[in-house]
């Protein structure tokens, strides 16, 4: 064990780690969280093999709204490549969303439309 005078021991998987993140383009990571918080979604929809399992439509609803905050916000920032499939994807899972609730949202109600607008059908 290291006493307090002693500096801590290096962690080589820290520094491995650090370089990978830092050699992957911010467009990359944007992607991947946004394809993360999709895949999540589908999942507290019931959209899953395991259906109705691991259906959450409070928890969906946070990660719809958190996916259209993050393509909202970088829109700009990523090219229509790979903005307009993660768009086609948020729309679908706005309408399942929709679906799924007993009592659904009024237009533009919905999770994630103060930053789409309204979804319809």
């Amino acid at each position: 064990m290291w006493g307090m005078s002693q500096t801590p021991p290096e962690n080589p998987d820290f520094d491995a780690m650090t370089r990978d993140i830092a050699e992957v383009p911010a467009v990359e990571v944007i992607v991947t969280v946004a394809v993360n918080l999709m895949s999540a979604a589908a999942v507290k929809l019931g959209l899953s093999e395991e259906g109705e399992k691991y259906k959450d439509l409070d928890e969906a609803r946070k990660l719809i709204s958190g996916l259209a905050g993050l393509l909202d916000a970088s829109a700009t920032e990523i090219s229509s490549f790979h903005a307009a499939p993660l768009r086609d994807g948020l729309k679908s899972l706005q309408l399942a969303f929709r679906e799924a609730s007993v009592v659904p949202d009024e237009p533009g109600q919905g999770p994630g439309e103060k930053y789409t607008g309204p979804v319809y059908s």
